[in-house]
């Protein structure tokens, strides 16, 4: 899948990555990473130096880590991620069965 195809579903899954039940930081970054490679490529930030942006340092060294992949990739990858989480949401019963979003 590529181009406009590629796109559409994209940001199909980045609105049902929003509706989500909450979800463990560990997975947010991991979304919120692919998300940023995806829709910005490269990470061309400097880090947060700030001891009290714990967060906003996660985020970004997160982010930092995909250095190089290509934005097709990411989208892909944010795609499976998003996938993922649903099915792990379904297991632990946090959504009901008949939930089909991933149509």
């Amino acid at each position: 899948m590529e181009g406009k195809e590629l796109d559409k579903e994209f940001w199909k899954y980045v609105e049902i990555g929003n509706n989500m039940p909450p979800q463990s930081a560990d997975n947010m970054l991991i979304a919120y990473a692919y998300f940023k490679q995806a829709t910005e490529g490269d990470n061309i930030y400097e880090r947060p130096t700030e001891s009290s942006n714990v967060v906003q340092t996660f985020k970004h060294d997160s982010w930092k880590r995909l250095e190089g992949m290509p934005q097709i990739e990411a989208k892909h990858k944010y795609i499976e991620t998003i996938k993922w989480l649903l099915e792990e949401t379904k297991r632990e019963d946090r959504l009901p069965d008949d939930w089909n979003e991933i149509d």
